[in-house]
């Protein structure tokens, strides 16, 4: 698989990763041998960068990461997880060293390591992405060696713009995909001249993406697709990336159109991403082995030519933009 560098990691992860929240909780039930199945079929594939969070089931996802790099052989791989969403109350004020300290010791516990590959700040509140105290903090914990670098997910661009503006962040994590495409304009420029890696999460639009959903789909009670359409539980951007889902699948539909022979249409949405100048990995998640084996694949198909690109850009202008542009 095609490596890319990480930012100021300085890690060579492959331009596909993994995303560990469907094995961890919130997308319908996944026993542990699906998870560890769907997790060595993403490294067979290539895959070297695993994307976790301390809140993923509560730190199942973090702990089924353990398990398996403990009883399968495999190369060098990279571990991103992150911290704050276990802040109660959910506010800046939470974000304390002690906390920030708690929260990534545990996610040392659970992953069975020394030192934290990648921490990554949880999309916190806003405030926190201007606070001092929370950078030095942080840093702290590098020199303690509890962490090795650290970086951000965001909600917004401008969070994002925000945070990389800190010389220490080495990387991003942001909704990026044919849906949301606002990163495009000022982040993903803005990134690499700051050399901080961009990891692109949400890249199928939670499946919509997949064109495999319909308006008669049905998701699981403990599915977010089904419990947070309308940011009940927590942003509304992080499902369907913010679309409602009839404009979702109508406009999923025209991009499935566009898909290669051979290929899946996921496999050309992860493709468009990849073909973004300044992106590091895209981490789309995966409940199965075969969901997983068949986004590893999608690295190889060739990158999508002026029509299909200049196509992707009309749907997204026409049908999704009036909707989420302006709110991320």
């Amino acid at each position: 698989m095609e490596q890319r560098t990480l930012g100021k990691t300085g890690y060579q992860v492959g331009v596909v990763g993994l995303g560990a929240w469907q094995i961890g909780a919130d997308w319908g039930e996944v026993n542990e041998d699906d998870a560890l199945d769907t997790i060595a079929a993403a490294v067979d594939g290539g895959v070297n960068f695993i994307d976790t969070a301390d809140v993923y089931g509560d730190g199942r996802s973090e702990r089924l990461i353990r398990r398996f790099l403990g009883e399968r052989s495999h190369g060098p791989i990279t571990v991103a997880t992150k911290a704050g969403r276990r802040a109660d109350p959910f506010v800046a004020e939470q974000y304390t060293l002690d906390n920030l300290r708690a929260w990534t010791d545990r996610s040392r516990e659970n992953l069975g390591v020394d030192t934290l590959d990648l921490v990554q700040l949880h999309c916190p509140p806003t405030a926190v992405y201007s606070m001092d105290s929370v950078y030095e903090a942080m840093d702290t914990l590098v020199q303690e060696k509890a962490v090795a670098y650290y970086g951000v997910s965001v909600e917004t661009v401008d969070e994002a713009l925000t945070a990389i503006s800190r010389s220490q962040v080495a990387t991003v994590q942001v909704i990026l995909n044919a849906f949301r495409q606002k990163p495009l304009e000022r982040l993903l420029p803005a990134a690499k001249e700051a050399n901080v890696g961009i990891i692109a999460r949400v890249p199928l639009a939670s499946g919509l993406l997949s064109g495999k959903y319909d308006e008669n789909t049905e998701f699981a009670a403990n599915d977010h697709r089904n419990f947070n359409r309308h940011g009940e539980s927590f942003d509304v951007g992080e499902t369907f990336a913010g679309v409602d889902y009839e404009t979702g699948v109508r406009a999923a539909r025209e991009i499935a159109k566009l898909t290669p022979e051979g290929a899946t249409t996921a496999q050309l949405a992860l493709r468009w991403i990849l073909d973004q100048d300044g992106v590091s990995v895209v981490i789309p998640g995966a409940r199965n082995a075969d969901q997983a084996r068949s986004n590893a694949q999608a690295e190889q198909l060739a990158p999508l030519g002026p029509d299909a690109l200049r196509a992707i850009r009309e749907i997204y202008d026409e049908r999704i933009r009036p909707l989420v542009h302006d709110r991320w």
